[in-house]
């Protein structure tokens, strides 16, 4: 009886070690993701803040499954606005399996669309004299956003990425007597070390107007993007990045993958889009590197 005892136990000693052994190689070689936050900024000159408050993180698994970041334990409150001009907020550092990865999805503490006004919102938009408005999104904090894009993370290793919000596409004003805002975002995962950025002056900028630039795959822009939107589609849909010039006349196009570029540049009048004042076309943007290019208007095709 006592030899039984030992022989079981010590069978039970090789399954509980040998299970322990497996979990700990199955993590062993695991990687971790730094992800950052950044933004395009809207074209609303009264709007001051945009704030957006992410309750998780997931990733999507060559097992196609999504699978929760369990690091991102506390909900956070973001101003987007704060991150332009190729500024970064670092989200946090997650481990996950080595491989190849395509999206990520962001799940929001936010009003449904069609809900009532919510009496303390999660996420809203802030106005220069000091108002709010609710951002409303559908199906945020259920099914989330997803962000698209591709990234390899590395055994033992770290690799750095980037999802670009693009505030300027993701909100829609609705018309009507509602005048609700609608989050829906567009966003993309950049590598960090596969992206550059187009940074210049702008010259003879008109004083009565402001000036946009769109950074467009070279060959892709069509007169279509800049048509009337329709519905909730937004102008110039398909550019990879945006900027509005400064008041000291400077746009910086950050977080574009390596390859060749055309500029669309464009006038505002009070926020609102004024016209197509011209493109400038064959820059090259290598990564890791600024590519500096100055815009003339009076120069424009």
């Amino acid at each position: 009886m006592i030899r039984t005892t030992k022989l079981f136990l010590v069978f039970m000693f090789f399954i509980i070690t040998g299970v322990s052994c497996d979990s700990e190689s199955d993590t062993a070689d695991n990687g971790h993701l730094r992800l950052y936050l950044t933004d395009a900024p809207v074209n609303f000159d009264d709007i001051t803040g945009v704030y957006i408050t992410f309750s998780e993180i997931h990733y999507h698994t060559q097992g196609n499954a999504w699978e929760v970041f369990d690091d991102f334990d506390e909900a956070v409150t973001v101003n987007l606005l704060d991150y332009t001009h190729g500024e970064t907020m670092l989200m946090g550092e997650f481990e996950m399996p080595p491989g190849a990865y395509t999206q990520l999805r962001f799940l929001l503490e936010a009003p449904e669309h069609g809900q009532g006004p919510p009496q303390n919102p999660e996420c809203y938009i802030e106005f220069e004299d000091g108002t709010i408005e609710p951002l409303f999104v559908p199906s945020g904090s259920q099914s989330g956003f997803k962000a698209i894009g591709n990234f390899s993370v590395p055994a033992n290793g770290v690799v750095d990425v980037t999802a670009d919000f693009d505030v300027r596409r993701s909100i829609i004003k609705t018309g009507g007597s509602s005048g609700r805002y609608i989050l829906k975002p567009t966003i993309r995962l950049v590598v960090n070390d596969q992206a550059g950025r187009i940074v210049g002056e702008v010259h003879n900028h008109p004083e009565d107007l402001g000036v946009m630039v769109y950074a467009y795959e070279a060959d892709t822009y069509t007169e279509d993007e800049a048509a009337d939107p329709v519905g909730e589609e937004v102008r110039f849909p398909n550019a990879a990045n945006s900027d509005m010039v400064s008041d000291d006349h400077m746009y910086h196009v950050d977080f574009l993958a390596e390859g060749m570029y055309d500029i669309v540049v464009t006038t505002t009048l009070e926020g609102d889009f004024n016209e197509v004042a011209g493109i400038v076309t064959g820059i090259e943007v290598i990564a890791e590197e600024p590519t500096y290019y100055d815009i003339d208007m009076l120069d424009l095709e």
